[in-house]
């Protein structure tokens, strides 16, 4: 794999840490699917890349716990398109898309009271509610 890939400005992941491999795949293709090799399998172990320091290793360790594999691996398998350079581009894209997201901070939610009229709303359909249920009640016999 020739190129480097950015993330974004400053943040570029070295060809030499990312592995693609070609594999056969399903889809579309007919007969030459079974014959060419154009799914590319993406590899990159993030945790163990040097282009990352160790707050951003740390972040991403927490946030793709569940996608990595043994070997500590962010695996991308793709199979959309015919050609296997348009797989690579593909997977490339998924790969900086993932990772950007994994490496986002999230916003700190900026606590907010509720309006006095979303509270008088509430209480009203409270109030509501409550006599529906009271006319349901049974009355005894004799009233």
């Amino acid at each position: 794999m020739p190129e480097d890939l950015e993330l974004r400005p400053g943040l570029v992941i070295p060809a030499a840490e990312l592995r693609a491999e070609a594999a056969r795949a399903g889809g579309p293709g007919g007969q030459n699917v079974n014959k060419v090799a154009s799914k590319v399998v993406l590899r990159f172990a993030p945790l163990a890349s040097r282009a990352f320091d160790e707050a951003q290793r740390a972040r991403l360790a927490e946030r793709l716990e569940g996608r990595l594999n043994q070997a500590g691996e962010l695996v991308i398998h793709a199979s959309t398109h015919r050609e296997r350079l348009r797989n690579l581009e593909d997977a490339r894209r998924r790969l900086a898309a993932t990772l950007l997201a994994a490496l986002a901070r999230p916003r700190r939610r900026v606590a907010t009271k509720p309006t006095r009229g979303s509270k008088r709303r509430r209480l009203e359909g409270k109030r509501r509610r409550g006599e529906v249920k009271r006319t349901r009640r049974s009355r005894p016999e004799g009233d």
